[in-house]
């Protein structure tokens, strides 16, 4: 989709649907005035205008223009500026971010219709001097190709999108910006004792790998260290997922996806700061070589941990991951991950829990990126209490609640469990993002992945100190 500047008097009427606001319509309608018509997009009421609001009004002019059919957008920013949603800058870049994560759909594996696919081929922002909106917007729809990236990787079908794929194509993804990419493969895996990672993916016949990515925009002794989840299939291993439990589970790799479309997104838009980016990659998988319930694995830290539950797995993967993590000598890791189905229940699916280290500094800053990003985090406590829960009995910790209902508490004990492998860090935050995996149905985004948390962490990875 191109995004450009123009003066009214070169908008060609015939060609340009124009856009216009109305709180007092129903449903956003296009309404026949000329040639193209005017695309009337329904706004709330003005008391409830606000900030939040710009990330839906920018869907939903998209959303609206696909089902109408309209190619090519006419907005004038005035009518913008009077809605009044935050400084011009800002809402510039919003709407650009959300004109691209509202253009996507996966069409992946869909022929395509004979009058092609219905996207929005160009949108013209109408107004007499736009260099710094253009810019604003430039960044902004970089972001939201590389929102749109992530769902990209995360709605490939298990099937075709295993380990070894994921680590060849983030190989691609990364050519020309700069970063550097290693691949650890399980034999060293195995040298270095990550047997987490080993143990979660012995089930299946692909090979785990280890995808270590490096950015450099400026020499630091201590990076930033982004860490993803990226168990590319999730069964539950034995302790296998019922039906419907897996139709969506070739996305538990979201959160690695997102840590490596956050640092090509820094490398592409020149962030001075040095950046890792550390993606387990595993199947979880059920097998005569699978992980056991009962089973006692060494971590890569030398701690133990008794398996209880094989679809408790994001995890462990994750805890050696953050002690690999500490030869970087981070100033702050940050783990992603699609973790628990109890953070769903805690918070729906409108914002991800967010989990620090007991820093309030940390916690906030994350927060108000959210509500700058439009990724939205709450947080949960991570009290030294929660850890009695997830003693080990034969083990030095359990992976799972170690006695009454396991469910009780269950996207804070999982918190609290990586926590154990993070306790060395200046500053950590984990991000269980599985509320945000995929959209909620009022939010005019395709089915499928949302490509959270993207946009956050690349404000936390500008923003940071």
């Amino acid at each position: 989709m191109k995004i450009s500047i123009a003066e009214r008097k070169k908008i060609n009427d015939k060609v340009f649907t124009e856009i216009s606001f109305n709180e007092k319509i129903t449903e956003s309608r296009l309404v026949m005035n000329g040639a193209s018509g005017v695309l009337e997009i329904k706004l709330p009421a003005k008391e409830k205008l606000n900030w939040r609001q710009s990330f839906l009004i920018a869907r939903q002019i998209i959303f609206y223009a696909k089902k109408q059919g309209i190619k090519k957008i006419a907005l004038d920013w005035e009518k913008v500026q009077a809605l009044k949603l935050g400084s011009d800058l800002d809402v510039a870049e919003a709407f650009a971010t959300n004109f691209e994560t509202a253009n996507y759909e996966f069409v992946k594996y869909k022929t395509v219709p004979k009058e092609g696919w219905n996207f929005v081929e160009e949108i013209k922002v109408v107004m007499d001097d736009g260099k710094n909106i253009k810019d604003a917007m430039t960044k902004g729809q970089l972001i939201g190709q590389e929102t749109n990236a992530c769902r990209e990787l995360a709605n490939i079908p298990g099937g075709d999108m295993t380990p070894t794929i994921l680590a060849s194509t983030i190989k691609k993804a990364i050519t020309g910006t700069g970063i550097k990419m290693k691949i650890v493969e399980e034999a060293e895996m195995k040298k270095l004792g990550m047997n987490l990672i080993l143990g979660v993916g012995r089930g299946s016949s692909e090979k785990s790998k280890f995808i270590i990515l490096e950015y450099v925009g400026k020499k630091e002794k201590s990076p930033i260290v982004l860490i993803g989840k990226g168990v590319t299939y999730d069964s539950g291993g034995l302790h296998i997922k019922l039906g419907n439990g897996m139709n969506e589970m070739a996305m538990d790799m979201s959160g690695g996806a997102a840590v490596a479309h956050a640092i090509i997104a820094a490398a592409k838009l020149g962030v001075k700061k040095r950046i890792i980016a550390l993606i387990p990659a595993v199947e979880n998988m059920p097998s005569g070589e699978s992980f056991r319930p009962g089973d006692i694995i060494k971590s890569m830290s030398g701690q133990t941990v008794e398996i209880q539950n094989t679809d408790a797995e994001g995890r462990l993967i994750l805890a050696d991951a953050n002690t690999y993590a500490e030869r970087y000598s981070p100033c702050l890791v940050v783990n992603v991950a699609t973790l628990t189905g109890a953070a769903s229940v805690a918070l729906g699916q409108r914002a991800s829990a967010v989990f620090t280290n007991n820093n309030a500094k940390l916690e906030n800053e994350l927060r108000e990126l959210g509500e700058q990003s439009g990724d939205f985090v709450w947080p949960l406590p991570l009290w030294e209490e929660y850890e009695a829960e997830i003693k080990g009995t034969i083990g030095d910790i359990c992976n799972i609640r170690n006695q009454g209902d396991t469910r009780e508490g269950g996207t804070i004990l999982a918190a609290m469990f990586i926590y154990q492998f993070a306790k060395k860090f200046p500053a950590w935050a984990h991000i269980d993002m599985a509320p945000r995996m995929t959209p909620v149905f009022d939010e005019f985004l395709a089915k499928g992945a949302v490509g959270a948390p993207v946009g956050l962490l690349i404000k936390m990875l500008e923003n940071y100190k």
